[in-house]
């Protein structure tokens, strides 16, 4: 087994994810009516149709299908299926009841670890990508190895990394 480094590729925050939208009307709509988005300039030099929309730190780009068609639709809210999450800084009461007002389906799900509870409720956007909302800052990230632990937002990913033994490869004797 190799060594591991802390850091190869120097990252230092999530930019931005790249969704195939049916509509990338409705897929605006969606991100900023329901999520809180805002649309930004995207470069003109691109050749197909889409949109750029950033909030909390991160960007999304809507890319619009040549096939809406033949796009598979989502009918199941499955929390094991890929998805994004958001920390909300709201009671999770209040979260879904604006998602009931919006008529937005969901499922409410419940993570208990050590005498925490962690609320998570999922949703689709319009093209069946899922979308959860939690209150993940109440569970600590705990580190495999070492004694740190920080809630998720406050989470220093240069701390974390520094506390990562660099393993080096085993001499021959």
């Amino acid at each position: 087994m190799k060594g591991r480094m802390g850091n190869p590729l120097h990252l230092k925050s999530l930019n931005h994810i790249s969704l195939l939208c049916r509509s990338v009307k409705e897929s605006i709509d969606f991100y900023q009516d329901v999520l809180g988005f805002v649309p930004i300039r995207r470069p003109g030099s691109f050749n197909f149709d889409g949109a750029w929309l950033f909030g909390f730190g991160i960007g999304i780009h809507l890319l619009q299908s040549e096939d809406p068609e033949k796009m598979p639709k989502k009918r199941e809210i499955n929390p094991k299926d890929n998805h994004i999450s958001f920390q909300c800084d709201q009671s999770m009461e209040a979260v879904e009841k604006k998602l009931k007002d919006l008529g937005i389906q969901h499922v409410r799900a419940v993570v208990e670890e050590g005498g925490v509870q962690v609320e998570q409720l999922f949703f689709h956007d319009p093209d069946g990508f899922m979308i959860e909302i939690c209150n993940c800052d109440n569970l600590p990230v705990i580190p495999l190895v070492g004694e740190i632990a920080r809630s998720c937002s406050s989470l220093n990913l240069q701390t974390m990394q520094q506390m990562q033994p660099v393993l080096q490869p085993e001499r021959a004797v």
